[in-house]
């Protein structure tokens, strides 16, 4: 265990987060909330929206190791943390539009998330119900000293790398059920560069730790595709304030 802690956010992270922060504060109104349904056109694929973001960096310099004197447990834990804290945001905006009668299940294109207990009873959700567990179950984790320790000395548990895969994947259902349910809210919001940073953010790190499995995340392999590849110089659209 070293002893210098990586910091539980990065610089770009905290932009994002502060990204998002200046935008809500300046929303005066939200659009009517509700379900896209299954048989329309994805929206979030239409070059209008693909090319806006608020980072033009490369991504996979963002999320590889720093350097080789910081531990990987410190650093998967150091940004888990924050994908957490951005998505559960990111969610919390459209939130009041994602109720039990516009999202009568947890889907994402063409599939419906089940939420599976401690004792692995399988159940059916709304999605704001499913969002609730997820976020409630993380929360718990990341805050747990014994799963997540922030003290000098403290080691990881053998499960670490497990549960974190576990997050992931959860936290990928979110930012799916967003794009597919919601992107139009999100676009009325003015706040689908901020969703789009964060996913191609995401995708990137969860691909270079090989945290998530391909088979998990294939519905999105379009968006994926598009979002994380660079933009052309001339194409990048930086979120200003006005």
């Amino acid at each position: 265990m070293h002893s210098q802690k990586t910091p539980r956010s990065g610089l770009s992270c905290k932009m994002v987060l502060q990204a998002v922060g200046k935008v809500l504060r300046k929303s005066k109104t939200k659009p009517n909330g509700k379900k896209v349904p299954a048989e329309e056109k994805k929206h979030y694929m239409e070059p209008e929206y693909t090319k806006v973001r608020v980072m033009d960096f490369d991504l996979k310099d963002l999320v590889a190791l720093p350097t080789k004197e910081i531990d990987l447990n410190e650093w998967l834990a150091s940004n888990t943390t924050t994908f957490f804290n951005l998505i559960n945001l990111q969610y919390s905006t459209i939130s009041e539009f994602c109720t039990g009668d516009t999202c009568q299940a947890m889907t994402a294109c063409n599939t419906i998330y089940y939420w599976y207990d401690e004792r692995g009873k399988k159940t059916k959700c709304t999605a704001p119900q499913y969002v609730d567990l997820v976020m409630t179950f993380v929360q718990k984790l990341v805050t747990d000293e014994d799963i997540f320790p922030t003290k000098y000395g403290k080691d990881f548990p053998n499960s670490f790398e497990s549960l974190v895969k576990k997050v992931c994947r959860y936290l990928f259902h979110v930012l799916a059920h967003i794009y597919w349910a919601h992107f139009k809210e999100t676009v009325a919001l003015e706040l689908q560069g901020h969703l789009n940073t964060l996913y191609a953010h995401f995708i990137v790190f969860v691909r270079e730790f090989n945290l998530v499995e391909p088979k998990e995340t294939c519905i999105m392999d379009d968006l994926s595709e598009v979002l994380c590849a660079p933009l052309p110089p001339h194409t990048h659209n930086h979120v200003t304030e006005r």
